[in-house]
């Protein structure tokens, strides 16, 4: 699918000095106005939306300046995850350097489960703990926070997940918890101007906004974007608006961070004298924080951002990555499980796959998997110390949160958002909930279609040097911000090459019908492409193309250029991304 969306590509081009090809990638990720456009390519600090704009933040402010000043003994109650963590490691460091008595808990994922329970707000009652400040949870902490004030706890949530409600003719009444300050930007009532911020991003601004308080400088706070950005890619929420300029600074900050953890989990996954990018995060840093929270606890990992000490840090470090290695390898032996039980539920538009054995803290993982499998909207379920936990991941159409919210009667507890959600629930009730959600499953046949969208159908000779160079004004790239994707057809093969340690990169010469000439690369399952030219076109003329001689191999494909260096030669290439 071709991107069809509408704009003066020309003029925003001239206006913005960028080609008009860019111009249009950028509007294909739903930015309209100038004002949009140049906060897109020119977004920095001075731009970012107020933290007085957050409903409730007067009142949080001043609720938790009051407790600092009276040495009251305040406990932040984090997630188990990379955006919880980051979130709860702001908040300490934040309120300690005000002079606030502060700690922190984290929900064990298998003994609590996800965020604040009531065993937690008893423990803090006889810690003699006056505040709770959660972070990245709470808002669905209902039982929890009435326990909470009934010991006389004060209580201020922080949170970004969506909001629990009911539903009666037609009409939402929410859910809310009986905290003293909720700060949340999908609560009712709040106005703030962009609601995809994480649950770091919502910690970030309580500080800010504190600092302001105590007569600190706003840009006092910035320091603790590095772990904002870090949770804002983590969490995979959208890298638009005001995440855009979040993640961009985080990542200046990470470049040259002073936190010996992080310097220290870096060597470990041997990144060390590299730029760190989205990616890193996302698929190597990135875990390596979650897996804490999944095998262990995710108080390691906030140690490991805590440390001051350059051995410990590195005990951490190594410790944080050989579990995500761990975690891994559980994830692979959960995929195949759950590979197995799928001929049972073929047929079902929505999965829900009870695997006993699998460890509660891979579910997620393992259904966003069989999610990439299907494309269905997925949840795996296991049996967990408390009962049955799972996770769901979903696909475009399909808004996980409120299908499950539609079903709440048969769980004991949910939340999460339109592409996921986690939920617990009776091992009785699991046929009832698979049924419930496919009985009311509102899917058409072409949702189930997985839909590749391309940015431009764009001839090789526009991928010249400098538009790749213009390519890095969209960076960072993630969700809602991929990478661009480009689409060129009847592409000849001139040659293929496989190369690499694991012989598991292939490396092409194409030349398109106009005779342009390219080389490209293949990364993704060397022998997924070997096996489909070799039935499509035949073994002999894949032969002649590993020889480099005349052949009648041609294929589309959707690719992306870069800027290939050898031996001091610089050259563009195009990794493929897709090919038919």
């Amino acid at each position: 699918m071709v991107y069809a969306k509408k704009a003066d590509f020309d003029g925003l081009g001239k206006q913005f000095q960028i080609s008009p090809i860019l111009a249009r990638i950028i509007r294909n990720r739903d930015v309209v106005t100038e004002k949009e456009f140049d906060f897109y390519l020119n977004g920095d600090l001075k731009k970012l939306y107020s933290p007085w704009l957050l409903k409730g933040m007067d009142e949080a402010v001043n609720l938790l300046a009051k407790k600092i000043a009276d040495k009251k003994k305040i406990r932040v109650v984090s997630d188990y995850d990379i955006d919880g963590t980051c979130a709860g490691y702001i908040l300490v460091e934040g309120i300690r350097e005000i002079g606030g008595r502060v700690d922190l808990v984290v929900p064990d994922r298998v003994k609590d489960g996800y965020g604040m329970n009531v065993e937690m707000a008893r423990c803090a009652f006889e810690d003699g703990v006056d505040t709770i400040i959660t972070c990245d949870n709470g808002i669905a902490a209902i039982d929890a926070i009435k326990e909470a004030k009934e010991l006389g706890l004060s209580v201020i949530v922080t949170d970004h997940h969506e909001v629990g409600y009911t539903e009666k003719w037609g009409e939402k009444e929410y859910i809310l918890p009986e905290a003293d300050v909720i700060v949340d930007p999908k609560q009712p009532g709040c106005q703030y101007p962009y609601k995809e911020i994480c649950g770091a991003t919502v910690a970030y601004k309580v500080i800010e906004a504190l600092f302001s308080k105590f007569s600190k400088k706003a840009s006092d706070a910035h320091k603790y974007l590095e772990y904002a950005g870090i949770a804002t890619i983590g969490d995979v929420v959208d890298l638009l608006d005001e995440n855009r300029v979040i993640t961009k600074y985080g990542l200046l900050l990470l470049n040259r961070t002073t936190n010996i953890g992080l310097q220290e989990l870096i060597r470990a996954n041997d990144l060390e004298g590299k730029v760190m990018n989205s990616y890193h995060i996302g698929f190597v840093l990135g875990p390596c924080i979650n897996a804490a929270g999944r095998l262990e606890t995710a108080k390691m990992a906030f140690e490991l951002l805590s440390a001051k000490n350059r051995g410990q840090a590195r005990s951490l470090a190594k410790k944080l990555t050989d579990l995500n290695n761990e975690r891994k390898a559980m994830t692979n032996e959960g995929v195949e499980m759950a590979k197995e039980e799928l001929a049972a539920f073929e047929d079902y538009p929505v999965l829900v796959i009870y695997l006993p054995e699998l460890h509660e803290s891979v579910a997620g993982i393992v259904a966003g998997r069989i999610r990439e499998m299907t494309y269905k909207p997925t949840i795996i379920l296991t049996n967990g110390k408390e009962g049955v936990k799972g996770s769901g991941r979903s696909i475009p159409g399909y808004h996980m949160f409120e299908e499950l919210n539609r079903c709440r009667n048969t769980l004991k507890k949910f939340g999460g958002h339109a592409m996921a959600a986690g939920l617990s629930l009776e091992e009785d009730h699991i046929d009832v909930l698979r049924n419930l959600l496919n009985q009311n499953c509102r899917l058409e046949e072409e949702d189930f279609i997985e839909k590749i969208w391309i940015d431009v159908a764009m001839p090789f000779e526009y991928a010249s040097m400098n538009f790749v160079n213009q390519l890095e004004l969209l960076e960072p790239f993630g969700k809602g911000n991929e990478k661009p994707s480009f689409g060129e057809r009847n592409i000849s093969v001139r040659r293929i090459r496989i190369f690499g340690e694991k012989q598991d990169v292939i490396r092409l010469s194409l030349a398109n019908s106009s005779d342009c000439q390219i080389d490209g690369v293949y990364f993704d399952n060397e022998k997924k492409m070997i096996r489909y030219l070799t039935e499509v076109f035949g073994e002999g003329e894949v032969e002649k193309a590993m020889m480099g001689r005349p052949n009648k191999i041609r294929i589309n494909v959707i690719y992306y250029p870069q800027i290939n260096e050898y031996n001091g030669y610089k050259s563009v290439q195009v990794v493929i991304k897709n090919f038919r």
